[in-house]
């Protein structure tokens, strides 16, 4: 059971951009429209890919089966961070959903908004601000160094560097 619920990790980084590039088409489709169904799309993607990344997502699985080999040779980065990246996903997607629910969509634009400035700079740039709070999290000691040590020891991202 508890293999169903594995993240991967390492992961494709070309896939996740696929991935953000689905959450930035969705999200503008939301701004756009104002359809919650879009909403609660976004909400189960992300808690899909949170529970075992791409495994139960259709997108991820577009994403890493499909379109991600085609763009040639993998680009491997650490898994943990792209977990928390898609948490913070659900996050913004769920918070949408109840703002939504309660103040309006108008609202829930503004939060999807934000989303979707986050999945652009992951889509267009490789820039992950979800991977960014993590290492910082990680830096203050929020989340210890054994969640992934590949994120905290360089050596082991780049060992180029520790070769004389």
């Amino acid at each position: 059971m508890a293999s169903i619920f594995e993240f991967p990790n390492p992961v494709n980084d070309k896939a996740a951009r696929v991935v953000a590039t689905g959450v930035v088409l969705l999200a503008v489709l939301f701004l756009i429209t104002g359809w919650t169904i879009l909403l609660w799309l976004l909400a189960l993607g992300f808690l899909a890919r949170v529970l075992s990344g791409p495994r139960f997502s259709p997108l991820g699985l577009l994403a890493t089966k499909v379109i991600a080999p085609r763009l040639g040779e993998p680009r491997l980065t650490p898994g943990p961070p792209k977990r928390f990246a898609q948490a913070i996903g659900l996050v913004f997607s769920i918070a949408a959903l109840i703002v939504a629910g309660t103040a309006g969509v108008g609202w829930a634009k503004v939060i999807i908004a934000g989303l979707t400035v986050a999945a652009t700079l992951e889509a267009a740039l490789g820039f992950c601000c979800g991977c960014k709070v993590f290492s910082l999290l990680m830096r203050l000691g929020v989340i210890p160094e054994s969640v992934c040590e590949e994120c905290a020891n360089l050596s082991l991202r780049y060992p180029e560097l520790t070769r004389s």
